[in-house]
């Protein structure tokens, strides 16, 4: 079937790539970053649609954070390289996070195919950016077939990260929800940020940056285990806030990161203190749940599931940062910040990592207002938004 005339509203980089296979990629060695959520909307994984259009010319894989299968459940746990029908399959969660010389040894060009989460603390971004480090290094050529950015294109929210904490979970001074998809994100790497390899995107067809993932007629494939539904995505620029607490994040649920909670909470207490204006387009609806794993598992814990119900005026960030600063204020005594390690920084603390900035966790703290601590960063916001704008593909 041409994909290209079929009444389908968007067309991944991936599906582009075998319709309309390159000249500039005949003969070529070809390594492909991927997880078990790189396929095209059939399910027929990115691996077996390039082997069957480039005959003889994938020689290896490599995989991110969680394993090829997405099977690695938490942070620093580690994946082993492997073998998969025939191939080397390259861990970049292992031994290291960076693709070696002998790595790129096998390969004249590298594919990445991955699905992004549009927030600056998923690892994926990192692990791009490293490749394409090492592919203006070493000579290679990284090419990203893009997908959509399940939380659109046009919001953009946070702080950006400052000097000092940058970090596997922040390699760049960007802000949490970024609002590009996988490969703008490489184009502002290599081009803003200096790293100047040979870097091409394969676009997708039909996207939008208004779009919903719901409107791309796309399936969701989950890609982290924590990731299982766009609702989750939806919340993670905020609630990702609670890996770097002893708050539960929900994982060992079925509703990672649209759970929260722990033991010593009381939900009428956190209802009364929150500024309900801060709670744009979403609902916290209280409950009860038990991990079966990772933070209080196999104890009751109090706590919210966060529904958004308008994704436009909804602002994780926001929300998560006012839940964030009630929890501290209301319970001194049993709330505390997690200690290190958190994706191998060993010293600074994870929260101050996974915010980008010590300043935004003490103000919350001391009970700064929200809006008053967002003022601090909008100036850093309109810079980044502009310069955003210049790698826009759709």
């Amino acid at each position: 079937m041409n994909l290209l005339k079929s009444k389908i509203m968007v067309t991944l980089g991936i599906e582009e790539l075998v319709v309309n296979p390159p000249a500039w990629l005949q003969n070529k060695r070809i390594g492909l970053l991927c997880n078990q959520a790189s396929t095209d909307r059939f399910f027929r994984h990115s691996r077996d649609l390039i082997a069957a259009a480039f005959p003889g010319q994938l020689r290896c894989l490599f995989t991110p954070q969680h394993g090829f299968f997405c099977e690695k459940q938490d942070n620093m746990i580690e994946s082993d390289h492997m073998h998969d029908a025939g191939l080397p399959v390259f861990s970049l969660y292992g031994e290291t996070r960076r693709p070696t010389e002998s790595m790129y040894d096998h390969l004249d060009v590298l594919l990445v195919d991955l699905q992004d989460v549009g927030t600056r603390v998923y690892t994926f971004m990192s692990t791009l950016a490293y490749c394409l480090e090492e592919a203006a290094r070493l000579g290679k050529k990284v090419v990203v077939l893009d997908r959509p950015n399940p939380l659109g294109g046009e919001r953009i929210e946070g702080n950006l990260v400052e000097n000092g904490l940058q970090s596997f979970v922040g390699l760049y001074p960007i802000p949490m929800r970024h609002g590009l998809t996988f490969g703008e994100l490489g184009l502002l790497f290599n081009n803003h940020y200096g790293i100047h390899a040979d870097y091409q995107v394969i676009k997708m067809q039909g996207w939008t940056r208004s779009m919903t993932f719901a409107q791309t007629g796309l399936p969701w494939l989950f890609p982290s285990p924590n990731m299982p539904t766009t609702a989750a995505a939806a919340v993670y620029p905020g609630q990702v806030l609670w890996e770097g607490t002893n708050i539960s994040e929900g994982r060992g649920t079925t509703l990672p990161f649209e759970l929260f909670g722990a033991p010593f909470l009381n939900i009428g207490d956190i209802i009364g203190f929150l500024d309900k204006s801060l709670l744009s387009g979403c609902s916290l609806r209280p409950l009860m749940f038990q991990p079966t794993s990772n933070k209080w598992a196999n104890v009751n814990c109090l706590g919210f599931q966060l529904h958004v119900s308008d994704p436009v005026s909804f602002m994780p960030y926001r929300v998560s940062l006012a839940l964030l600063q009630a929890i501290i204020r209301l319970y001194p005594l049993d709330f505390a910040f997690k200690q290190p390690p958190y994706e191998y920084e060993f010293e600074k603390l994870p929260i101050d990592l996974i915010l980008g900035s010590q300043k935004v966790r003490k103000a919350a703290a001391d009970g700064a207002d929200i809006r008053n601590l967002e003022e601090h960063w909008r100036d850093d916001l309109r810079d980044f938004n502009d310069i955003r704008a210049g790698y826009f593909l759709y």
